[in-house]
Parts: structure tokens; C-alpha cells; sequence
């Protein structure tokens, strides 16, 4: 059979061209790749013995190569392979990790720890690249440790990131928990602070007269809480007139004193040649002026006050007793300056507060005009004041609420110490065998209530006090 004549380009000449071509399987280069050498020393290792081989192997490389024929290799391939892709695994699992530190950083906010992060996953994100770069380049290039202990390398490194990971996690949640924690504290410090509260308010409801239980269920038709009128309530409006007294006297002494006055003449005055058993007992003479001044007329259904009906019904002190109680005075008193309980505040403060008294503390008369020509002035000493005479106003508008009225009584000087009407505004205080305790001050006069005595105030002399 003939063949036919294959036509060829015309600069390639038929007798230069070969009769015969054989295909050879380079070995060496396939040796020396799948052991991560180069080609140039597979060729070099094919031209000398084993021995030889090895030996320079060992130079080259640093480690023991043994010579293997193809299969082994090819074998060995698949596992080298899945040994790479372990560590691309445990690169991701430390990635992973990296990146959660990173954001447990943010809270709370912790600039040296987001930087430290920061590193760690650029770090994880470069190594990652790295393995990237060396399987293109080898394809993969195997390890210096046999695949097995890649893997079980990589697994190792792969738990501890997992481990990391895990304490962070527990770091963020002992984190909440603290939150939760002081969360709580804060919590039961608002309780403690709300039952504080709620205990100074039963207190105040207990003064008025008027218990918890009374408050949420006693209103009375004009929208003002109601009380029963008794005896312990009276009793808590003694308490708070005689509070009120003794509070307006501290700003009042203040002012006497930052106005130069010599408080030792001003209370000899009061009370003269009264032998106190310490200096500091002068303020209750001040108190028994203020007392005097605020209680005079108190027997007077009046009350120094003029009304048009010249008798008033009882219930209609009981109304103006619970219309003020829960009140401001000085809303009241600036709302209608000529009421009843306006008329009233402006007669006492002229009473209680001499003209000379107030060109000291003010250096003019211009609150006491202001006052005389009917109106309420809004500073702070007149605040005060107005505080005072409300309790007075109150305690007198709920003694003419009882039926028959609630009568009021005081002692004089000299009069003999009775525990029976009188109590001793002194404490720890003792008394020689031969001395009997005598009232020196009246500081807060005593009531007769439903046949029932409340004791007065008094200054005693004649006693001891212990230091």
C-alpha cells in the first residue's frame, strides 16, 4: 500500500528531519519535585549511586531523602495534599479566633486590645496568603513531617484556636455577668432608697394624723383627704407646731448674729436674770419669744383674725384645717393675700419679727412696707416664716374642729416641776436632794384634749446637766 506524500512547509527539508522519535519519562524531575528540590538536583542525584546521592541529598537539604520509585510517590501524593488542606483549615479556625478577639475588644471599647487584635489578624491573613503562594508555587510542596503528623499538627493548632475562641467567649459572658451584677446593685440601691422614702413618708403621714391605710381610701367630697378627728391626731399636730418653732429659730439666731447682735443680752431680755446651765440653752428663750408671740389669742376662736359671721361652725374649721394641710403657703397666701390665712401671717410677722430686727438682717424696712401694705413677699426669710405660722393656723383650726374645743394652758416661771403636765425639753438631766426643779421657760404651751392632758415644754433651773 502506498503512502501518500505529506506536503511540508517550505523551511523544513525532509532529509534533515528524523526517521525514528522515543519518548522518555523523566524520572528525575518527578523525583525531585514530589520531594520539594530542584530540578536541577534530580538530574544531578540520577547520574551518581544511591549512596552518593543520599549524601548530597543530606547536604543540600538537611535531611535524609530515600529514593522512591513512582508509585510510592504517586501515593503519596493525595496524602501531602490533604495535609495542606489541614493547615488551610487550622489557618482559618486561628483566623476566626483572631477576628472574635477583635471584636470583644469594641466592648467594652479597649484601644490596646483592638490594636493587639488588629496584629493577629493581619498575622492570621498573612500566613494564610503565604500557604496560598506555596501550594501554586509546589503543588503542592510537601511538609518536612510526614503527612500524618501534618494532620495531627494542624488538629492540634485547629483546638487551640477552638480553645481561644471559647475564652473569649467566657471572658464576654463573665463581662455581662459583671453588668448584670452591678446592674443588680444599683437596682436594690434604688429599692433601699424607695423604702427610705416610703418609711419618711408614712412618718409624715403619721404626724398629720393620717395612716397609710387612711390615705389610700379617705377622701371627702370637696376632694381633700379626710381624718378622724382624735386625740393622737391633735397629739402630731402639737409635735410638728413645736418642730416648726424650734426650725424657724435657727436661721433667726443665724441672722442676729451675722448682724452683730449680742445674743446674750437679747435673750436676757426675753427672760431676764434666767441662769441657764449652759450657754448654748439661751436658744430656748428665743424659741419661748417666738412661742409667746405665735400663741397669743390661740384661746380665741379668732384668732386675731376678723371674720364677717361672728360665730364660725366647727365643721367649717375642720374644712379649712384639711384645705390647707396638704397646701404651699406661700401659694395661698400669693393667690389671696387677704384671706383668713393671709390676714393671719401678716399680723404674726410683724408680732414675731421687730422693725429693728429687720434693719439689721436686711439694712431696710422695704419686706416689712411690702408686708404692711398687704402683700407676701418671696424671699427665703419670709418662706420660713410662712412654714411657721401654717403649722400654728393648722393646730388652731383643728382644736376648734373637736367638740367641746381643745383648750390650751401655760405655766410661769418659778412654778414647781409636774411630770404629770410638763416635760423637760432637757435631757439626762439630775436634781440635788434639797433642790426641786422649777420652771425657768415655757417653751410650748400645753392642750386639754378629750379629758386628756398634752404635757408643755418647759426649761427647767435648778438641775444639772450631764456633760
Amino acid at each position: 500500500m502506498a503512502t501518500e506524500e505529506v506536503l511540508l512547509p517550505p523551511e523544513l527539508r525532509r532529509e534533515l528531519m528524523p526517521n525514528h522519535v522515543a519518548v522518555r519519562m523523566d524520572w528525575d524531575r518527578r523525583w525531585a519535585k514530589i520531594r520539594g528540590l530542584p530540578v536541577a538536583l534530580g538530574y544531578e542525584a540520577a547520574m551518581q549511586p544511591s549512596g552518593a546521592k543520599d549524601i548530597q541529598l543530606r547536604e543540600s537539604n538537611s535531611q535524609k531523602v530515600h529514593p522512591q520509585p513512582m508509585e510510592e510517590a504517586a501515593n503519596q501524593n493525595p496524602e501531602a495534599v490533604e495535609a495542606v488542606v489541614s493547615r488551610i483549615f487550622t489557618n482559618i479556625s486561628s483566623l476566626k479566633s483572631a477576628y472574635i478577639q477583635l471584636q470583644s475588644a469594641h466592648t467594652p471599647y479597649d484601644p490596646d486590645k483592638i490594636q493587639a487584635a488588629d496584629k493577629l489578624v493581619i498575622s492570621e491573613l498573612k500566613n494564610l496568603s503565604e500557604l496560598k503562594h506555596f501550594y501554586r508555587e509546589h503543588n503542592p510542596k510537601p511538609v518536612c513531617v510526614s503527612p500524618q503528623d501534618s494532620r495531627l499538627a494542624a488538629e492540634i493548632q485547629e483546638q487551640q484556636s477552638l480553645l481561644k475562641t471559647y475564652e473569649v467567649m467566657v471572658k464576654k459572658f463573665q463581662s455581662e455577668i459583671q453588668n448584670k451584677d452591678s446592674e443588680i446593685l444599683q437596682l436594690q440601691q434604688q429599692i433601699l432608697e424607695a423604702s427610705q422614702k416610703r418609711i419618711k413618708l408614712e412618718k409624715n403621714l403619721k404626724l398629720r394624723g393620717l395612716s397609710a391605710k387612711e390615705s389610700e381610701t379617705a377622701v371627702n367630697e370637696d376632694g381633700h383627704f379626710s381624718v378622724d378627728l382624735t386625740p393622737e391626731l391633735f397629739r402630731s399636730a402639737v409635735e410638728a407646731a413645736y418642730r416648726a418653732i424650734h426650725d424657724f429659730s435657727k436661721p433667726l439666731i443665724n441672722m442676729m448674729k451675722a448682724a452683730g447682735w449680742d445674743l446674750d443680752a437679747a435673750a436676757n431680755s426675753i427672760e431676764p436674770d434666767l441662769a441657764y446651765a449652759k450657754r448654748a440653752h439661751k436658744k430656748y428663750a428665743f424659741e419661748s419669744h417666738i412661742c409667746q408671740r405665735m400663741f397669743a389669742e390661740f384661746q380665741n376662736e379668732f384668732f386675731c383674725v376678723k371674720y364677717e359671721n361672728s360665730a364660725v361652725p366647727n365643721d367649717s374649721f375642720y374644712h379649712q384645717y384639711l384645705a390647707l394641710r396638704e397646701s404651699d403657703p406661700l401659694d395661698v397666701v400669693v393667690q389671696n393675700p387677704k384671706s383668713l390665712f393671709g390676714n393671719f401671717c401678716r399680723k404674726k410677722y410683724l408680732e414675731v419679727v421687730h422693725s429693728k430686727m429687720e434693719s439689721a438682717f436686711f439694712g431696710n424696712l422695704d419686706q416689712r412696707n411690702y408686708i404692711m401694705s398687704g402683700g407676701h413677699p418671696r424671699t427665703a426669710f419670709y418662706q420660713a416664716f410662712l412654714k411657721l405660722t401654717k403649722s400654728i393656723w393648722l393646730l388652731h383650726r383643728l382644736a376648734y374642729s373637736f367638740e367641746p374645743p381643745v383648750r390650751v394652758f401655760q405655766v410661769k416661771r418659778g412654778t414647781d416641776f409636774s411630770e404629770v403636765y410638763m416635760e423637760s425639753v432637757l435631757e439626762n438631766f439630775t436634781v440635788d436632794e434639797n433642790e426641786k426643779p422649777k420652771v425657768g421657760l415655757m417653751v410650748m404651751p400645753g392642750f386639754y384634749v378629750r379629758g386628756s392632758a398634752i404635757k408643755c415644754q418647759v426649761y427647767l433651773t435648778g438641775v444639772k446637766v450631764a456633760e
